[in-house]
């Protein structure tokens, strides 16, 4: 059984992981397009019809992709995990049948205006699908997200005879305490993924120079986008989600933070290994009264540690959990420099001729990938050994029939497959970038 619980668990981490590349993209090119098609709709010319229709294709390929990588995620419930399942299905049932609505008719509908209905509507009809677009993304976001804060901080249920949950108020699962600063985060991170995609488009442009209006359009929008953004990944959103775990999952954020020990007083670690054996962080380098301060707003506040609760409630991997926190926490903070230093520089003027930033943008278009799924392991990780948080452990929600080797065989067949997925979308995406954003004026629509 603990092998088969091994091998689930990887496998939905490696399909969950593999899934949001492609949808933290999209969500952040929604909010961009919504931008780029209202400066559309403002302008006399087609400069920025141009710039909308070639990301609306980024995104459509995005999207294509996410749907496909999307679907196992949701089958693995009644697979892998068919007693959690069937515990809590009369729960996350609801949000998930929403967000399905959501991601698969709003947003493929009003996706498919942009990309099939230039010759038949108005600009100003191209920016009601835009935001039409915006909106179903950012609510199929919310509905995933609603569900998973539920998982972290279970509200809204009732317990049935047979010890089954159901939910007790559908407005109380939505505005579930939890929700509000993870959906924040999560969204504003979305925002900084797309943001540093389209400015580092927009720096291979013009190094290699290819489509200088265009390129200095996407450096333009995905700096300012991406400088304000990664601002608030940091603050407010990721301080008060902080401030959220250490409140509800005091055993997380002591982990994440490898406070072994309870301390009035408490350092913050910017670096160190945990060590296991002695329960402390070796090579650190500290920050004194720094973790009181900002999660208690008092120097000398009592952060709880490790040492105050069962081991048997630890989360199952300390040292992964505080190094992907580390990672996320270090890679937002590069994030911000990185484009506060571009936007200073477009704003002298000097972007667009400064090659080594140029150099230093289309470079960092990983980090928010790599920061984004560090933030979903600590996440995950955190919540160890709890399933549904305090109601229903993780070695409880098998699938009592899928053992070890069926669910490593899967592992392995969903190891390939997205191997060859993922070549094919990068393909696909060089593809798309060789051929460009489109120079010649387009024939179809109808002033809005």
């Amino acid at each position: 059984m603990e092998s088969a619980l091994l091998y689930d668990r990887l496998q939905f981490a490696v399909t969950a992981s593999f899934h949001y590349l492609f949808p933290q993209l999209t969500m952040g090119l929604a909010l961009l397009l919504l931008y780029l098609r209202t400066r559309d709709l403002l302008s006399s010319d087609d400069h920025f019809h141009h710039v909308a229709r070639f990301w609306t294709g980024i995104f459509a390929l995005s999207f294509a992709f996410g749907v496909v990588t999307g679907i196992p995620l949701e089958f693995q419930f009644g697979t892998n995990w068919a007693k959690f399942s069937n515990h809590t299905g009369g729960v996350i049932g609801q949000t998930l049948a929403m967000e399905g609505v959501f991601a698969f008719f709003l947003e493929s509908s009003f996706l498919g205006i942009l990309l099939f209905g230039e010759k038949r509507f108005s600009r100003r009809v191209q920016w009601v699908a835009a935001f039409m677009l915006f909106l179903g993304s950012w609510l199929s976001g919310y509905f995933i997200l609603a569900t998973n804060a539920w998982m972290q901080h279970p509200v809204a249920y009732q317990v049935a005879e047979d010890g089954r949950l159901f939910v007790d108020s559908l407005s109380g699962l939505l505005t579930n305490p939890w929700l509000y600063w993870q959906f924040a985060h999560n969204m504003t991170a979305a925002v900084v993924t797309g943001s540093f995609a389209m400015a580092a488009l927009g720096a291979f442009y013009m190094l290699s120079g290819q489509h200088l209006p265009h390129a200095k359009t996407c450096l333009r929008t995905g700096v300012v986008f991406g400088t304000i953004a990664s601002l608030l990944m940091i603050a407010p959103t990721g301080h008060e989600s902080a401030r959220q775990v250490f409140e509800f999952q005091p055993i997380k954020g002591a982990a994440m933070e490898g406070l072994f020990r309870s301390e009035r007083g408490a350092d913050i670690v910017l670096i160190g290994q945990p060590n296991m054996e002695t329960m402390t962080i070796d090579n650190p380098l500290v920050v004194p009264d720094v973790l009181s301060l900002v999660l208690y707003y008092d120097l000398y506040a009592n952060v709880k540690g490790l040492d105050v609760f069962s081991p048997r409630e630890w989360p199952d991997n300390i040292p992964l959990l505080y190094y992907s926190y580390h990672i996320m926490a270090g890679l937002g903070t590069i994030l911000v420099a990185i484009m506060g230093f571009a936007l200073l520089w477009l704003w002298r003027g000097r972007l667009f001729r400064a090659n080594w930033l140029l150099w230093l943008l289309m470079l960092s278009a990983p980090f928010p990938y790599i920061a984004t799924t560090a933030g979903w392991m600590t996440a995950e990780l955190g919540r160890q050994p709890w399933l549904v948080y305090g109601l229903l452990h993780t070695s409880d929600g098998l699938s009592p029939l899928v053992h070890a080797g069926n669910a490593l065989f899967t592992l392995i067949g969903f190891l390939g497959i997205y191997l060859f997925l993922g070549l094919l979308f990068l393909f696909l995406m060089a593809e798309t970038i060789r051929h460009g954003p489109t120079e010649a004026a387009p024939t179809g629509p109808v002033p809005g």
